[in-house]
């Protein structure tokens, strides 16, 4: 599949989760998020310590998004990654987008045995969709 066929199936789900939405403005977990509003798309940030990111209601944990989340777009560290990874397969997402970063070897391997369709080829997420900043 061309990269921007997967693309394409990724922007295909109804709600996306973004693991690792931040609530500080400069972080890419904000950014993000951010650029999923900007786009209309609706987003659920997961974030184990926050409860809510730009008016935004967050979940704790991958198992804690509703199943109409089929894509997740990560930005977290490699090693945390390969976690959120196994939790995305277990839950049934279909569609993995690793931000700049945030992929690893061994998570992208993951994704690749599970049959998931992974994104973590340098894309971006915020030129994909055109992310500004106000």
């Amino acid at each position: 599949m061309t990269i921007e066929k997967r693309i394409e199936q990724f922007f295909a789900s109804p709600v996306f989760g973004i693991v690792g939405a931040s609530a500080n403005r400069d972080k890419y977990g904000n950014k993000v998020l951010r650029c999923y509003q900007q786009n209309k798309l609706q987003a659920i940030p997961v974030n184990p310590t926050e409860t809510e990111i730009e008016g935004l209601a967050c979940v704790t944990s991958v198992a804690s998004l509703p199943d109409d989340v089929q894509s997740l777009s990560i930005i977290t560290p490699p090693k945390i990654t390969e976690k959120v990874v196994e939790q995305a397969a277990a839950h049934g997402i279909k569609n993995i987008w690793m931000q700049i970063g945030s992929e690893s070897p061994a998570a992208i391997q993951y994704c690749e045995e599970q049959g998931l369709n992974v994104i973590a080829d340098g894309s971006c997420v915020l030129v994909v969709l055109g992310y500004h900043d106000h």
